[in-house]
């Protein structure tokens, strides 16, 4: 997937902020393990001296370097080598800061992982629930209670746990909850735990005891979550995908913290299945929805300009339709606060009650037609009217009534596996994720502390390196003392997203096992729908180009096309 930051073309406003930051650039970058500033070299800025002379991967690998090309000095003078190098460094890395953070992302901006065209769309589809419905926090604290509730007066859990409120902000989406062991902990792309984010209850883990636990920090493929992040079939890892979850975490948390304080011996597999069953419950039974539709002002966002994306859709002629999991009477209470009583004629088709992501693969239930009291008709559905309800049926009746298939369709959802996951891999639609939490991210990423941090990390992550190389005890205790830095500004970086889990989409350097799955099945990603009030329907997305690790991080394409980029920018100003 590709990094939250704009392309290195759009970050320059002039040919003189491109020099710049080539310069810099060429100095502080690693080509697969050496740095690139040697005199002799296309690469090169400046050289240390004639003792001490760093070279490039284009004159040899660096485990190749014989002593001659390496600083001879006492351990005194290479200790000041290496410390004029690092502040060298530093200071260059502060010159390239304010470039940087004058060209901050817009957190309105479409992010694509493959190329698209809204020229080529000609139906839009939509999940409800944080998708075309937004919600506030006020949801998670109504989940939480309840649920908490019912696990005391009917599975018979201790009354104490009354004492436990939703602690906002504790837990983030896409963790991973060991079922057999209580642990829930963030895992990357490649299915290493982060340490120092694996709790139990509401405490961390030891580092020790995880990677005891666990004989490392990685997670064998068996035991990890199902395709849908469900534990189930052997798999004792269940990974929580949807927003809905955060509650469910967040109890799972209080419940485990409470038997640990009361030394309380306790099955962790029947706590798991109690709390599904209770967080299910309120969903099940309506809880949920009636207290919503009762207060809904209290619960229902009505900012993130829904009403104004379908009529845009609407009114350039294009085909719309709802399949949500959310009963009828719920999703029109909403849809009519957020829209208004006309909104189901912006809608060609609406299905409710799909039964995702069922509804993407079983066959065997058809479509159901609902009146406007809630009665379900026996009738056979022939064709799927505008104006009319249907619950459940199964999308192969979709696609043979509709004949909506492949590209032209683009679905949007908020839940990479149950919305979008079956939908680009078997049937070949488009998909458009939601994610919310996008827009606190990126603000975020947009502070000077977060690009102050992230340059000198990544700039001292080079250094060290290129550095490894000088094993005399006087060189080590330098770099010693660089590794401890570097560690306390990658706890930083995770910190300044969330103080126990970090942020959604990196664990520290890699990608989560989120983005993994993000960049899989969505085609493009955004913080919310009003996001494409910011383009025409004729708009193509294009992915970033992003280097592997063996390819050159400047493409000279990106440098020709800013010096146009630039012109026309001027013109528009002028």
């Amino acid at each position: 997937m590709q990094t939250l930051s704009l392309p290195l073309s759009n970050l320059l406003r002039n040919k003189e902020s491109f020099k710049r930051l080539i310069t810099h650039f060429k100095y502080l970058h690693t080509r697969s393990g050496t740095w690139s500033v040697n005199s002799s070299t296309s690469w090169t800025r400046r050289s240390w001296g004639p003792k001490c002379v760093l070279v490039s991967r284009r004159q040899g690998p660096l485990g190749q370097l014989t002593a001659g090309n390496m600083c001879t000095s006492s351990g005194d003078d290479k200790t000041s080598w290496l410390w004029s190098v690092y502040n060298e460094t530093k200071q260059r890395t502060l010159d390239l800061i304010p470039v940087i953070s004058s060209n901050f992302v817009n957190p309105d901006t479409i992010f694509a992982n493959n190329q698209m065209s809204l020229q080529d769309i000609e139906i839009y589809g939509f999940d409800y629930d944080y998708t075309l419905a937004f919600y506030s926090s006020h949801l998670h604290t109504l989940i939480f209670n309840i649920a908490r509730d019912i696990l005391i007066e009917e599975h018979r859990y201790p009354e104490g746990l009354r004492e436990y409120d939703y602690i906002p902000n504790f837990v983030i989406r896409g963790l991973h909850y060991d079922v057999q062991k209580a642990l829930l902990m963030k895992i990357d792309a490649f299915h290493y735990i982060q340490l120092g984010t694996v709790y139990r209850g509401l405490n961390p883990v030891p580092e020790k005891e995880v990677i005891a636990m666990y004989e490392g920090s990685h997670v064998p493929l068996e035991i990890m979550s199902d395709f849908y992040g469900k534990s189930s079939h052997g798999h004792t890892m269940k990974q929580f995908m949807d927003i809905f979850s955060l509650p469910e975490m967040t109890l799972l948390s209080c419940v485990n913290d409470y038997f640990l304080k009361h030394n309380i011996d306790y099955e962790p597999v029947h706590l798991y299945k109690d709390v599904k069953e209770a967080i299910g419950d309120v969903h099940v039974r309506g809880i949920m929805y009636r207290a919503v539709e009762a207060d809904i002002e209290k619960y229902i966002c009505y900012g993130e300009q829904t009403h104004a994306v379908l009529q845009k859709l609407s009114k350039m002629g294009k085909k719309m339709f709802l399949i949500t999991n959310s009963p009828f009477d719920f999703v029109d209470r909403g849809m009519n606060y957020i829209v208004g009583k006309d909104w189901q004629d912006l809608f060609d088709v609406v299905i409710v009650q799909a039964d995702k992501p069922g509804f993407f693969n079983d066959r065997r239930k058809p479509f159901r037609r609902v009146t406007d009291k809630g009665v379900l008709l026996w009738d056979r559905i022939h064709h799927l009217e505008k104006g009319q309800i249907y619950k459940q049926g199964n999308l192969y009746e979709f696609l043979r009534l509709t004949g909506w298939r492949g590209s032209k369709v683009l679905y949007f959802g908020d839940h990479i596996y149950s919305d979008l996951a079956d939908l680009t891999l078997k049937h070949g639609w488009r998909t458009g994720a939601i994610i919310p939490e996008l827009r606190k991210e990126i603000k975020i990423m947009n502070t000077e502390e977060y690009v102050h941090t992230m340059t000198w990390l990544q700039a001292l992550t080079g250094l060290l390196e290129q550095m490894q190389v000088h094993q005399d005890p006087a060189s080590q205790t330098v770099i010693q003392q660089w590794i401890s830095e570097r560690e306390d500004m990658r706890l930083r970086t995770k910190d300044i997203f969330n103080g126990k889990f970090g942020s959604l989409f990196r664990t520290y350097h890699n990608p989560t096992y989120f983005s993994r799955r993000l960049s899989r099945f969505a085609d493009i990603y955004m913080a919310s729908l009003s996001c494409l009030l910011n383009y025409d329907l004729q708009h193509t997305f294009y992915p970033r180009r992003t280097p592997l690790q063996h390819e050159s991080p400047i493409w000279p394409e990106e440098t020709s096309f800013q010096s146009h980029r630039t012109t026309a920018g001027s013109q528009r100003e002028t």
